[in-house]
């Protein structure tokens, strides 16, 4: 059986933690930020945890 490539564009914007979960930044954070209000900007700062469903789709295109 042939072994997977990595995609690369996708290896770029997600980030897999130690434990398994799969890390993304939030979106929208390029320009035009200000005028958000506080919370929205607040919120931007963080990254995002994707969900079971989305990390099995997405560990097949993280195969190194």
């Amino acid at each position: 059986m042939a072994k997977l490539k990595t995609n690369k564009a996708i290896a770029k914007r997600f980030k897999v933690t130690k434990k398994g979960k799969i890390e993304k930044r939030t979106c929208g954070q390029g320009h035009f930020n200000a005028r958000e209000t506080g919370k929205v900007k607040r919120n931007k700062r963080s990254d995002v945890i994707m969900s079971d469903s989305n990390r099995k789709v997405m560990e097949t295109f993280l195969q190194s």
